[in-house]
């Protein structure tokens, strides 16, 4: 039974690759110790494969990640861009493909399991991040103003960069939805004067964020709490609102909420920036980030946001696309990680850090090679005086 089904299970597979690999070599060698090539090119990407369940087939994207993670698919590291890039390039709407998007997906998002959501990933211990994020702990993309930046330098450019779009002035009040370890929030502080509040569902974020307020003497101007963004009091609405890396965890059907809270905490006259991960088009999650990644997320498209602030009476007054800049933050970040591979596993296992690895790997190539974008926009309530707003992006601009 076991053999039928593992020769059944990699004929099926041996027709999906040989209609879908049109661009680039792709050697498999299978359980059965068949070797095939699929494709062309100067180069072959090689892949071997132990185990082959004919029921995992039913979802080949969540068998792909979770063999990986098993060590039952074996593919050198150096090869993962790769292979990824050959995904990339040879997506197709194929049979198998479409009913994986129908699958039901396992977390479905909603208020009540959204701190659980966030914990499972952030929560993995401050420690761990220290090891591959940069010493600002910012963990969104960074801004690159030459390709050979440091990431540490990127990322405080991208701070600049995002506090520029808000337009601060002494005295006003900031919410960072999403805030993080807190970095963007205590330069706001030091910068510009202003006082912040960020909030933030994870228990380890909130510790490292606090713990930087007070190293840089700004505990008493900014302030950080445990808090879901819907459950915050209007009393004393914001001059300026600002999410980071946090609108991809709203999740899917659940975005109409995020701009009602937007519009009941921002004053009439204030400025808010969202900085979002963004999809070309609208589609379920992968099912393994979905599992083993971001519980409940999912990426918005633009035409998605921009309808939402129509909806809101938001007007729209500037985005800009950072695509590039992300690829780059994430070759850094997977660099890193590699770097700390024994202490790694050390700390979890290697199913984890194979976890981890995999998903930088897939990220980076999403967004170098697919529609996968990172968008950052202005909007507000009022459209502002003509002379009260910069004729020019050059406001924008380092």
């Amino acid at each position: 039974m076991g053999s039928s089904s593992s020769a059944t299970a990699e004929r099926i597979i041996d027709h999906y690759l040989r209609d879908v690999v049109q661009r680039g070599q792709l050697e498999v060698t299978y359980p059965s110790k068949r070797t095939t090539v699929y494709g062309s090119g100067d180069t072959p990407i090689r892949v071997g494969i132990r185990s082959l369940p004919l029921t995992k087939l039913l979802n080949p994207s969540l068998f792909f990640g979770e063999a990986y993670m098993d060590g039952n698919v074996e593919i050198a590291a150096d090869q993962l861009d790769d292979l990824f890039r050959l995904m990339s390039q040879n997506e197709s709407d194929t049979a198998l493909g479409k009913l994986a998007e129908k699958l039901p997906r396992r977390h479905k998002n909603k208020q009540s399991v959204q701190q659980e959501y966030i914990s499972h990933h952030y929560d993995k211990g401050n420690a761990y991040y220290r090891l591959w994020l940069d010493a600002t702990m910012t963990y969104s993309c960074a801004y690159f103003l030459q390709a050979d930046d440091t990431l540490e330098q990127a990322q405080e450019q991208k701070i600049n960069h995002l506090l520029s779009k808000l337009r601060l002035q002494p005295g006003q009040r900031l919410l960072d939805i999403g805030c993080g370890w807190g970095y963007l929030a205590v330069a706001a502080a030091k910068q510009y004067g202003v006082s912040c509040l960020g909030i933030t569902l994870s228990h380890e974020q909130l510790a490292g964020a606090r713990q930087l307020a007070k190293q840089q003497g700004v505990a008493k101007q900014v302030k950080f709490e445990l808090a879901n963004y819907q459950d915050l009091p209007a009393e004393r609405p914001f001059d300026r609102i600002i999410s980071v890396g946090m609108y991809e965890h709203v999740g899917r059907g659940n975005h109409a909420a995020y701009f009602a809270a937007i519009d009941r905490l921002l004053k009439d006259d204030g400025v808010s920036v969202l900085h979002s991960i963004t999809a070309r088009n609208d589609r379920p999650t992968s099912p393994w980030i979905d599992k083993y990644i971001f519980p409940g997320g999912y990426l918005p498209t633009v035409s998605s946001i921009e309808k939402l602030m129509e909806d809101f009476k938001f007007h729209s007054i500037d985005r800009e696309n950072l695509w590039q800049h992300y690829a780059l933050t994430l070759h850094h970040w997977r660099s890193r990680h590699r770097q700390h591979h024994d202490e790694i596993v050390d700390m979890f296992d290697e199913r984890f850090y194979r976890m981890q690895d995999f998903w930088l790997a897939g990220s980076e190539a999403a967004f170098r090679y697919t529609g996968t974008c990172i968008n950052q926009f202005i909007f507000t309530k009022q459209k502002p005086p003509p002379l009260d707003w910069p004729l020019t992006r050059r406001f924008i601009l380092p």
